[in-house]
């Protein structure tokens, strides 16, 4: 940017127009004299500016309260999915114990008559989508024992001491 200075024609330099001149012939002349751009850079204050972004202690923080809430829900996820598996288990083996008293009454058998396996029941119990009884979640397996016994069908996961899978 530049300055604007009032220049007379008889070179000399008055701070007014008012100012009387030694050459009264020639008026003030204005010119423009060009301001050095480095004079300017020297003016300003350097700031120091924070970059926008987290600290390293920041992102520690928000990664140590991931963790610990991932430490007290990871177990109760499995917990609750042990007791998911646990009471289709259940389900299963009262809808297999159902088909088995049935059987038992439209076939005539006793007290006391083996079932072979839970596919001799099939037809008294609602298929899953494989055409078959319907097997423990947990990966168990199922047995049969006699007709009229307590309980008529076990899953090989009823001795599990936190979840076990036997009917009530």
């Amino acid at each position: 940017m530049g300055v604007l200075k009032l220049i007379h024609s008889c070179g000399c330099n008055r701070q007014s127009v008012n100012e009387d001149c030694n050459n009264k012939r020639n008026p003030p002349v204005a010119s423009f004299t060009p301001h050095n751009e480095t004079e300017k850079q020297n003016m300003k204050t350097n700031k120091t500016s924070r970059k926008a972004g987290f600290t390293l202690v920041e992102i520690m923080i928000v990664v140590a309260i991931i963790g610990l809430l991932a430490a007290i829900a990871i177990p109760n996820f499995i917990k609750a999915r042990a007791t998911s598996q646990q009471n289709a288990c259940i389900n299963n083996l009262r809808q297999i114990d159902g088909a088995i008293n049935e059987w038992a009454l439209e076939t005539g058998q006793s007290n006391g008559a083996a079932v072979a396996s839970a596919q001799t029941v099939s037809a008294y119990i609602k298929l899953n989508a494989n055409n078959s009884v319907p097997s423990c979640p947990a990966s168990g397996s199922y047995t049969t024992s006699t007709v009229g016994a307590n309980p008529q069908v076990v899953c090989s996961l009823s001795g599990l001491s936190t979840t076990p899978h036997k009917l009530p």
